[in-house]
């Protein structure tokens, strides 16, 4: 029985794939007969214990390539690279960006207009919505023109416009919202040249993480997930969507988030 997720087996790249959700997905992936390989790309994957191990257990089907969303040219050498060592017959036919910024060592997220910075909303723009763009300008030429495939940016719920009833990380909220809308554009683009690829955003629920750390205490145990539960369920979400899904946002239970 063909996978639903994608109908020819193929191969896939997560972006943000060192630790956290992104090892989860690569894990989940390699699980799947229908995947051939994985390209696991992140700003330094040698120093990833996860993509470590799982490079011993599943060697040449997994692809370790150097990426920075928040420096362009590293994106064009990676798609390069990619394209150089992907086998010339075997399509990439699922791409997942899973890095994102909600917080740092100078950064938190604002609870008041005071808090806000140029630099703050500078850097949050370019990873959370910049960077996964500029990753299907470069890595579109190894999608398949027809066939299933998907194009998939973590979002989260907080970058819906309606749904802002809190107010408060601006940064954050404004870079969702601004990764949704280019995702749109995307899919609608996409309509055209790659007509049968499904491009959405998803929201993967809150994750325990290092980016949700210092904001889950209050967050029940029961609506806590793993890396693992979580990456299991938006495999589950991205293999029930269709052409008619291409343009939205989608949470880990596969209900649509209104823009």
């Amino acid at each position: 029985m063909p996978d639903k997720l994608i109908e020819t087996p193929a191969w896939a790249l997560v972006q943000g794939a060192s630790r956290g959700i992104g090892a989860a997905l690569v894990e989940a992936l390699l699980a799947r007969e229908s995947i051939l390989g994985v390209v696991a790309t992140s700003r330094q994957p040698k120093r990833s214990a996860a993509l470590a191990r799982l490079a011993e257990q599943h060697d040449s089907r997994l692809l370790a390539v150097p990426l920075d969303l928040e420096a362009p040219d590293s994106i064009a050498t990676a798609a390069q690279e990619v394209a150089q060592r992907l086998p010339k017959a075997q399509s990439l036919r699922l791409v997942i960006n899973v890095a994102g910024l909600l917080h740092d060592a100078t950064h938190q997220p604002e609870k008041r207009l005071e808090n806000l910075s140029a630099a703050a909303l500078a850097r949050a723009f370019a990873v959370n919505a910049t960077g996964p763009m500029l990753v299907a300008q470069h890595f579109m030429f190894l999608l398949p023109t027809s066939g299933r495939s998907l194009f998939a940016s973590l979002s989260a719920r907080v970058g819906s416009i309606s749904d802002n009833r809190l107010g408060g990380w601006y940064a954050y909220r404004a870079s969702k919202a601004a990764q949704n809308m280019l995702t749109k554009t995307l899919a609608i683009e996409w309509a055209r040249r790659l007509p049968d690829c499904v491009c959405v955003g998803l929201h993967p629920g809150t994750v325990a993480t290092d980016l949700s750390a210092p904001f889950r205490s209050g967050v029940p145990e029961q609506q806590l997930f793993s890396p693992e539960r979580s990456a299991a369920a938006l495999l589950e979400v991205l293999s029930s969507l269709g052409k008619q899904d291409s343009g939205h946002c989608f949470a880990w239970d596969g209900q649509r988030i209104a823009p």
